[in-house]
């Protein structure tokens, strides 16, 4: 059984066809959407879409946060940002690690910290996509 899902960022649509089920983090924990899921509407924090589609291929696309609405027959991902992994860089994902974990050393006060900290896990997650992404192919 599958489902129709459509991933679309404020820029473009990233991803739509049929899928067996995805794997995404949402504001009160991983939720895990196969066919006949009960319909859902929720925010989704930064991190990974984890698409197995029709066939049984993977395929993990970033996202900077979002909604994941879940009706009978079609869910929506609905990103500010969606990167798919292919399409990551990771000299760049890596740099912003480094960059995020600098600022946290040297950071002088909560919002600095808190801000450093949201810099860091956006790169690690944005890292861990391109991993799970090698590994797929």
């Amino acid at each position: 059984m599958t489902y129709h899902l459509d991933v679309v960022s404020a820029e473009k649509q990233i991803f739509s066809g049929l899928v067996q089920k995805i794997q995404v983090t949402g504001s009160e924990g991983e939720l895990g959407i196969f066919p006949g899921h009960a319909p859902l509407l929720t925010a989704i924090k930064p991190g990974m879409v984890h698409i197995v589609n029709q066939h049984g291929e993977e395929e993990f696309i970033y996202l900077s946060g979002g909604v994941l609405e879940v009706q009978p027959s079609v869910v929506s991902v609905l990103a500010d940002t969606a990167i798919r992994g292919t399409d990551l860089d990771e000299a760049r994902a890596l740099e912003a690690k480094y960059k995020a974990e600098d600022h946290i050393r040297n950071s002088h006060g909560d919002v600095d910290y808190a801000q450093a900290s949201a810099e860091l896990a956006r790169a690690i997650a944005k890292l861990r996509v391109i991993e799970l992404t090698r590994e797929a192919m």
